[in-house]
């Protein structure tokens, strides 16, 4: 393994013993250090108390699924480790259940060894992309994403995995105008949604961080995208 993935400390969370050996043995020879969970519970409570650069999250798991322990781990817990997700469930529904619980990646039993390992580095690489800037602002509105909290004008705004997920693309993008198909990739990956369900989840951002406030910071740019400005000021996102 090379660059930024040497080392990497990778919490499994998987009850098939196969598939747990498996996938270990594999990473391990590729430079990785491992923790592993047989249920939902016992791996909620290793992710709550350790810090990994991943979780390998399987979502049929005994005691709590994981589902459950990647919602309880961003809205509880507070933890922004990226979670990859496995399971046989091959639907878009399902899928998007997972990415709207918090999930970052999620990939469909049976699998490719070589293509798990691939995606585990890139979730890696970007999540460490990212610690350059733990919090982002744009006018008055802050994100803090070691917390995952969001503010503006000193006040919480509480907002769905999803709603967080779009707000930090266009927070990181800012001003710049980021067109619908971007954004679409960047939360959903190579499983698109239908037409409606980006622009419900940019309605709800625009209610949560816009309507309580005088001043409007996320702005549709017709035929292009989107934007999050401050159009007074017009300033860009930063590292605070």
């Amino acid at each position: 393994m090379q660059g930024t993935d040497r080392g990497a400390l990778v919490l499994i969370i998987e009850d098939n013993r196969h598939i747990q050996e498996m996938v270990g043995e594999y990473l391990e020879g590729r430079g990785f250090e491992l923790d592993y969970a047989s249920d939902g519970l016992s791996g909620l409570r290793l992710a709550s108390e350790n810090d990994y650069d991943l979780i390998v999250l399987d979502l049929m798991l005994p005691r709590l699924d994981g589902l459950e322990v990647c919602r309880r781990l961003r809205e509880e817990v507070r933890k922004a480790t990226p979670v990859l997700m496995l399971t046989a469930r091959d639907t878009l529904d399902d899928k998007v259940r997972g990415l709207e619980v918090g999930g970052d990646d999620y990939l469909v039993k049976p699998f490719a060894i070589q293509e798990l390992e691939a995606r585990i580095r890139a979730l890696i690489r970007r999540d460490r992309r990212q610690v350059s800037a733990p919090v982002l602002q744009v006018g008055d509105l802050r994100l803090d994403t070691a917390s995952m909290t969001v503010t503006r004008a000193g006040r919480e705004v509480q907002l769905s995995p999803t709603a967080l997920k779009l707000l930090e693309i266009l927070m990181r993008e800012s001003p710049r105008v980021v067109g619908r198909a971007e954004l679409e990739r960047e939360v959903w990956g190579d499983d698109l949604p239908d037409s409606d369900t980006l622009r419900s989840h940019l309605y709800n951002l625009r209610k949560a961080i816009d309507k309580p406030f005088e001043r409007r910071l996320l702005h549709t740019v017709h035929n292009a995208g989107y934007r999050l400005a401050d159009a007074a000021a017009e300033q860009p996102a930063r590292s605070a």
